[in-house]
C-alpha cells in the first residue's frame, strides 16, 4: 500500500525534529533511530540502486516513486546472501523452544537459535495485517488502537449526503495546542487527510476518554480577522451571507456550510470574521480499527529490552508496527520499522555471540 502513490521511505528534517515525531515513544525509539537514522535509510535504497530524492515537503522518495523496483533489488540481494523465503506459512507460537507454523501440507516445526518477529500492526487485515499474533503475546501488549486514521465529525446528516468527495483546501487544524495546516477531504464516514492524522493520537484519546473532542478549524489561516472583516465590509449590505462570504473570501460551498451551522444568519460581520478563523467542529468518533493507516498499540516497552528482545522469550526479537509506537504519516512510519528492525538485528548479532562465548 505504501508504494501506490510514491513510497515515502522517511523524511529529510533535522533529526532532533524527527524525533519528536514519535511523541510517547520518542525516548524509546531514538537509540534505534540514531543509530539507523533516515540518512542511513537512503544510502541503504541507494545502494540498491534506487535514487532518492527529497520533495518540497522534506519527504524522501525513490525517484522510481514505486516500491516494486526496490522490493526486486532486495529480494535479489537476500537471495545472493542464501536467504530462504517460505510462504504460505502462519505463525501460531511455540512448543517449547520450537515455533511452529501453519503450511499448505499441514503444521511444521522449526527450532531457531534466534527469532525476529515482523508481523505488523493490526490494519489493512486484507493485506495480512490483521494483529491475530497478539493472541500469542497477551502479557506483552498494549491494546491495538486506530492511528493516522479519519474522524467522524457530529455536523447534520445530510452535510455528507451534499459534499462527499469535496476538499476543504489549506485550513488550518487546530487541537489540544497543536496546529496543522493542508486539505481536509470529506468521505462517506467523515474526514479525512495528512493535516488531520497528525493530530489523531491527542484527537483519540480525548475522544477515547471524553466521548468527543472538538476540532477547530481555520477556514482562512493566511488572513487575520482585520483582514477578513475588512474584505466582509467591502462588500454591499444587500448582500446575503452566503454571497459575501463567497465574493469576499471566495469560500466553497462546503466551508459556508460549516459556517451556518457555527454561527446564526444574523451574526455581525466581526463575529463572521471571528468564526471564520475558529470554527468549532466536534468529533465523536474515528475510523474503523482496519481502515486505519497504522495503529497504536502492541508490544509495550516494558516487555522488551534494548534490543527489542522479549524478556520473557530470550533469543526472540520483535520490531516494526507490532511494537506500540505511533507517527504521523511522511515518512516517519517507515523510518521506525526499519530503524527497530536494524535494532533487533543488531540485538540478534549480539544474542548469538554471548550464546556461542557461553557455550565455549
Amino acid at each position: 500500500m505504501a508504494g501506490r502513490s510514491g513510497l515515502n521511505l522517511t523524511h529529510s528534517e533535522p533529526l532532533k525534529r524527527f524525533l519528536c515525531r514519535y511523541g510517547k515513544a520518542h525516548n524509546w525509539l531514538e537509540p534505534a533511530i540514531r543509530t539507523f537514522p533516515p540518512s542511513a535509510l537512503t544510502q541503504w535504497a541507494e545502494g540498491l540502486g534506487q535514487t532518492c530524492f527529497s520533495g518540497s515537503s522534506g519527504r524522501v522518495f525513490p525517484t522510481a516513486m514505486k516500491a516494486s523496483p526496490l522490493l526486486r533489488a532486495w529480494l535479489q540481494r537476500l537471495t545472493e546472501q542464501g536467504v530462504q523465503i517460505r510462504t504460505r506459512h502462519r505463525f501460531m507460537g511455540w512448543d517449547g523452544a520450537s515455533l511452529l507454523f501453519e503450511t499448505a501440507d499441514g503444521q511444521a516445526s522449526i527450532r531457531a537459535d534466534a527469532t525476529v518477529l515482523s508481523m505488523g500492526g493490526a490494519s489493512w487485515s486484507r493485506l495480512g495485517s490483521d494483529g491475530r499474533w497478539a493472541d500469542l503475546l497477551t502479557d506483552e501488549i498494549k491494546p491495538f488502537a486506530p492511528a493516522n486514521c479519519g474522524f467522524l465529525p457530529d455536523w447534520p446528516s445530510d452535510f455528507t449526503a451534499r459534499h462527499e468527495g469535496s476538499v476543504l483546501h489549506s485550513v488550518g487544524l487546530t487541537f489540544g495546542g497543536q496546529q496543522t495546516r493542508g486539505d481536509l477531504t470529506i468521505t462517506a464516514r467523515g474526514l479525512e487527510g495528512s493535516a488531520l492524522y497528525a493530530l489523531s493520537t491527542d484527537l483519540r484519546d480525548n475522544i477515547t476518554s471524553e466521548k468527543r473532542a472538538v476540532l477547530t478549524l481555520d477556514l482562512r489561516p493566511t488572513l487575520s480577522v482585520d483582514d477578513i472583516l475588512k474584505r466582509l465590509l467591502a462588500q454591499r449590505e444587500r448582500e446575503s451571507q452566503s454571497n459575501r462570504l463567497r465574493k469576499a473570501l471566495s469560500l466553497d460551498v462546503p466551508s459556508r456550510d460549516l459556517l451556518k451551522s457555527a454561527i446564526p444568519k444574523d451574526a455581525t460581520p466581526l463575529q463572521l470574521a471571528q468564526t471564520i478563523k475558529a470554527v468549532p467542529l466536534p468529533l465523536i468518533g474515528m475510523e474503523a480499527l482496519d481502515r486505519a493507516i497504522s495503529t497504536a498499540g502492541g508490544v509495550h516497552q516494558a516487555a522488551v529490552d534494548e534490543q527489542f528482545m522479549l524478556k520473557s522469550r530470550p533469543g526472540v526479537f520483535v520490531a516494526g508496527e507490532m511494537l506500540d509506537w505511533e507517527a504521523p504519516t511522511g515518512g516517519y512510519l517507515l523510518q521506525g520499522c526499519f530503524s527497530t528492525a536494524h535494532a533487533a538485528a543488531n540485538g540478534v548479532l549480539g544474542w548469538l555471540e554471548s550464546s556461542n562465548s557461553a557455550i565455549a
